[in-house]
């Protein structure tokens, strides 16, 4: 399905210029999510320009969603399933500016770089993850490469996984006991970066799934992921 769909995407007019706008998206959202990266861990201050940089990315969603309505609305025969499919990517890729401006907030908290302790190497493991996922994207959704999109998907129940059980951990103050303040940061930051590989993860599984399955598994005997 998302090859048919890329085929209207690549024809020129509004489509084309739409779905340029959604990959200019995701791209801005990965430099956002490298800088606020950069300053949990170097201290930073908040970065100056990040509350715009979201601001931009609900400015490119706006424009996306009025480039399908003007499309569906003018054209003779317009493909009401790609305005659907494009419009719930947008969603997606917005949150993702969100939760990266929460990882910028975050860094402004602190009063020495971000440390992990006992979960550092996990948190890191779960930063790079992300990244990764980032790396993919752009292509899965240019070339309609559906490994790429599927290892996405892959790579995002890894870093649920690491989330979910270093989030057990704290809870049952297995690590950073007694230690509160950086059992909270570091418990907000793996939520954080969960949100956004969640978001990519979503964005990916258009690539292989009708519009009415954005979001979930692949059609499989296995139950939902939501």
């Amino acid at each position: 399905m998302w090859r048919d769909i890329l085929s209207l995407f690549k024809g020129g007019g509004l489509c084309e210029e739409a779905f340029d706008e959604a990959v200019l998206m995701l791209t801005e959202s990965r430099g956002m999510y490298r800088d606020a990266l950069f300053a949990l861990h170097h201290q930073g201050a908040m970065i100056a320009n990040i509350y715009e940089r979201d601001r931009q990315l609900n400015r490119y969603e706006r424009s996306v969603r009025r480039k399908i309505v003007t499309h569906l609305s003018v054209s003779t025969k317009p493909d009401i399933n790609m305005g659907l499919v494009l419009t719930a990517i947008v969603i997606d890729i917005e949150r993702i500016g969100d939760y990266t401006k929460n990882i910028a907030e975050l860094a402004t908290t602190l009063d020495a770089p971000f440390d992990g302790l006992e979960l550092d190497a996990d948190v890191r493991k779960a930063e790079s993850l992300v990244d990764s996922m980032f790396d993919d994207i752009v292509p899965a959704l240019q070339d309609s490469d559906e490994d790429r999109a599927r290892h996405i998907m892959e790579v995002h129940t890894e870093v649920a996984k690491i989330v979910e059980d270093d989030i057990h951990l704290l809870r049952d103050s297995k690590v950073l006991a007694g230690r509160s303040g950086h059992a909270v940061t570091v418990a907000l930051h793996l939520r954080f970066l969960k949100r956004v590989s969640a978001h990519l993860k979503n964005v990916a599984t258009s690539v292989v799934n009708p519009y009415h399955r954005i979001g979930f598994r692949e059609k499989t005997d296995l139950p939902e992921e939501g």
